[in-house]
């Protein structure tokens, strides 16, 4: 038995990638927004995260 295949996930907004939950987001996650720190921190900027700036 996998315990694993059945998490909710979301859409990170900056990147548009799908990211799971998580045992550290347990107590927070109706606020999770961002996959990641670099997403978080990226939310207001124009640019990819190639590096390249649109």
């Amino acid at each position: 038995m996998h315990r694993k295949a059945h998490l909710p996930e979301k859409i990170c907004p900056v990147c548009q990638r799908p990211f799971s939950w998580r045992r550290k987001w347990a107590n927070c996650w109706e606020e999770v927004r961002y996959c990641s720190e670099r997403c978080r921190h990226a939310r207001h900027c124009s640019h990819q995260h190639n590096g390249e700036h649109v």
